[in-house]
C-alpha cells in the first residue's frame, strides 16, 4: 500500500497530501501488534488507553502555544476567545468559533449541509450509484445496533456519507437538516483510529467503535424535507466522550440532545473530545441528490489515496467546510 494519502481541497481544486498524526505508529499498531498480540491490540484501543493518551498529548500545558496554533493551521480571527487562553492542545482543538460569520450555510430550505469542518466519502447502498459502496466502512446491521430493526429498514439502499476529522480540525458537530428528534441512543464499543491505514486493515471499523446514533424526521413544519435523517457520531482514538451540546443560536444555552426536540439546520449539535473521530449521514432512498463535485471527486483515478488501494477502486475524499452544501432535496 503507498505511504501517501491524498485528498482534494473543495475551494481550490487542489490536490494535498495529508499529513497524517503519528502515522508509522498507526501502521504499527494495525498491523504487527494486531496481528501478533491480539490481547495488547485490545488494551491499546480500548477507553482506558485513550483517555490517558488525551490527558498526555492534550492537557499539558503547551510552550511552544503559537507553534502549536501555526503547525495546525488555526485561525485566530476565526476563534471567539482570546489567544492566550488557549494554552493546552486541548482549548485549541476544542474551540469555539463564529461560525454565523466564517462558516456560511446555504439559505434554501431544502439544502443539506456538512456536520464538520471534515474530509469526505459519498456512498450508497444501491448498486445503480455511482459510488457503490456496500460494507466497507461499517456493517449496516451493526451500526445501528441489532435491535434497531426499525432503522435498518427504514434507511436500507440509501445514500451515506463519511466525514472524517482529523486532530486539527474544529471538533464542533452541526446539525446537516432541520427536523425533530424521533430516537437518540449511545451504542458502546472500542476505540479505533480514522487513520485511513486502520480502516483498511480492520473490516468495518466505524460500527465497532463507540457510537451516538440520531434519527431525525426532516417531513415535519419548518424541517428540510428530506425524509428521516441518521447521524452517527463515531469516537476513535483519544476521543474520550462526545458530549451533546446543542445551541439553537451561537454557543448559547447548550443542552443535552432528547427525543421530541426541534434541532435547527446548521447549529452546533455536539463536542467531540480532542483527537480524531468520524461522523457519518445516513438518507433514506431517493431523497437526496449528493453534491455533483463530491461524487465526481471520489471517483478520480489521479489522486493517491489509501482507501484506493485498500479497497480496490477510486474512492478520493474531498476536504470541506461545516455547514457547507452537500446534498439537496430531490
Amino acid at each position: 500500500m503507498t505511504l501517501l494519502h491524498q485528498y482534494i481541497e473543495r475551494g481550490s481544486g487542489r490536490i494535498i497530501t495529508e499529513q497524517l498524526l503519528a502515522d508509522r505508529l498507526i501502521r504499527l499498531l494495525y498491523s504487527r501488534v494486531r496481528e501478533n498480540s491480539s490481547r495488547l491490540f485490545d488494551m491499546l484501543t480500548s477507553s482506558w488507553m485513550s483517555q490517558v493518551l488525551a490527558a498526555v498529548h492534550f492537557d499539558r500545558p503547551r510552550v511552544g502555544r503559537q507553534s502549536l496554533l501555526t503547525t495546525c493551521g488555526i485561525d485566530l480571527q476565526e476563534c471567539l476567545d482570546p489567544p492566550e487562553q488557549l494554552d493546552t492542545a486541548r482549548k485549541c482543538f476544542e474551540r469555539k468559533i463564529r461560525y454565523w460569520d466564517c462558516r456560511p450555510m446555504p439559505d434554501h430550505a431544502g439544502a443539506v449541509v456538512s456536520p464538520a469542518d471534515a474530509r469526505v466519502l459519498p456512498g450508497s447502498f444501491s448498486q445503480s450509484s455511482l459510488v457503490y459502496l456496500k460494507n466497507k466502512f461499517f456493517s449496516y446491521d451493526e451500526l445501528f445496533g441489532y435491535a434497531a430493526k426499525t432503522w435498518r429498514q427504514a434507511f436500507q439502499g440509501g445514500d451515506f456519507m463519511v466525514f472524517r476529522l482529523t486532530p486539527d480540525k474544529y471538533h464542533y458537530n452541526h446539525l446537516p437538516v432541520a427536523g425533530r428528534v424521533v430516537d437518540f441512543y449511545t451504542l458502546d464499543g472500542g476505540y479505533h483510529s480514522c487513520n485511513p491505514s486502520a480502516v483498511v486493515s480492520i473490516a468495518t471499523p466505524y460500527s465497532k467503535n463507540r457510537r451516538v446514533v440520531t434519527i431525525i424526521d426532516t417531513d415535519v413544519p419548518a424541517g428540510t424535507g428530506v425524509g428521516l435523517v441518521a447521524m452517527i457520531e463515531v469516537v476513535a482514538l483519544m476521543i474520550g466522550d462526545i458530549a451533546q451540546v446543542y445551541s439553537s443560536r451561537g454557543y448559547d444555552d447548550p443542552q443535552p440532545v432528547a427525543k421530541g426536540m426541534f434541532l435547527a439546520k446548521g447549529q452546533p449539535k455536539s463536542l467531540y473530545r480532542p483527537g480524531s473521530s468520524t461522523d457519518i449521514l445516513i438518507f433514506q432512498p431517493g431523497r437526496v441528490r449528493i453534491a455533483q463535485d463530491l461524487l465526481d471527486n471520489a471517483n478520480r483515478s489521479d489522486v493517491s489515496s489509501r482507501f484506493s488501494e485498500g479497497f480496490g477502486r477510486p474512492l478520493v475524499e474531498t476536504d470541506l467546510q461545516v455547514r457547507s452544501l452537500i446534498a439537496g432535496r430531490i
